[in-house]
């Protein structure tokens, strides 16, 4: 998968922060400093998307889903954009605590989001009152903002991608609890240890989220594109075992 040098550079993926947000363990990952601004090591970065990406393709090749977490107002529109691309689960309104650690009770939810909309769909929901036509309204809106983006996520997903260490913390507690390996994007204030995966880059811009995400998207397709050649591998073979 080619990733370019130019690319990255211009999207300012190698934009770190100040010297004063600082944490000491990105250290192996950064170029230098200037004008008071940590600057990432790209060629780092560009190895470590790579190491995730191949990651990624793994487990997507395993038919398992990946969860992508971004609730930083820079990442929850790209956030979205891109699970939907690889048809993945999201969090990008924020983090429900038990998303994971508690992940019944939180498809009990979803289940009650879903009986609200068959009883629009279906009509029955005029057997109610105004007033509590009105509540049930407010309830599916409450619902679809926490939880549209993991209706999909049947089953705990093989990997989970967050933009923002630091932010998105309770996500990688979580996960780490019921042993689900992480990708996290790490800036210079973050710690990349706390992940399995981290790749070193600018998480607070638009273009660099962005173009760090598509990377891994292109990933993911690849090994989406796997699991849709087994059958027709298998059925192949079935019928060369018929004709000896």
């Amino acid at each position: 998968m080619e990733i370019s040098l130019k690319e990255l550079l211009e999207a300012g993926v190698y934009f770190g922060h100040p010297t004063r947000q600082f944490d000491p363990r990105i250290k192996p990952y950064l170029y230098g400093k200037r004008q008071g601004i940590y600057i990432i090591d790209i060629e780092k970065t560009i190895e470590k998307i790579k190491e995730s990406g191949e990651f990624l393709k793994k487990i997507v090749s395993q038919n398992k889903k990946i969860l992508f977490v971004g609730t930083k107002k820079q990442a929850q529109t790209v956030i979205k954009e891109i699970a939907e691309k690889c048809n993945m689960p999201y969090v990008n309104y924020r983090w429900i605590g038990g998303t994971l650690t508690n992940f019944k009770e939180i498809r009990k939810r979803i289940n009650r989001l879903e009986e609200i909309e068959m009883l629009e769909n279906s009509g029955k929901i005029n057997l109610y009152t105004k007033k509590e036509i009105l509540i049930i309204q407010k309830e599916k809106e409450d619902l679809k903002r926490k939880f549209e983006g993991i209706r999909i996520m049947t089953e705990y997903p093989g990997a989970v991608v967050v933009v923002d260490v630091k932010r998105e913390i309770n996500a990688i507690k979580e996960s780490k609890k019921v042993n689900i390996p992480i990708v996290g994007i790490v800036d210079t204030n973050g710690n990349p240890e706390i992940v399995d995966y981290p790749i070193p880059a600018n998480d607070d811009g638009l273009k660099s989220i962005q173009t760090i995400l598509l990377k891994l998207a292109d990933y993911i397709i690849e090994g989406l594109k796997e699991t849709e050649f087994i059958p027709e591998t298998i059925e192949k073979k079935k019928n060369e075992e018929n004709y000896e």
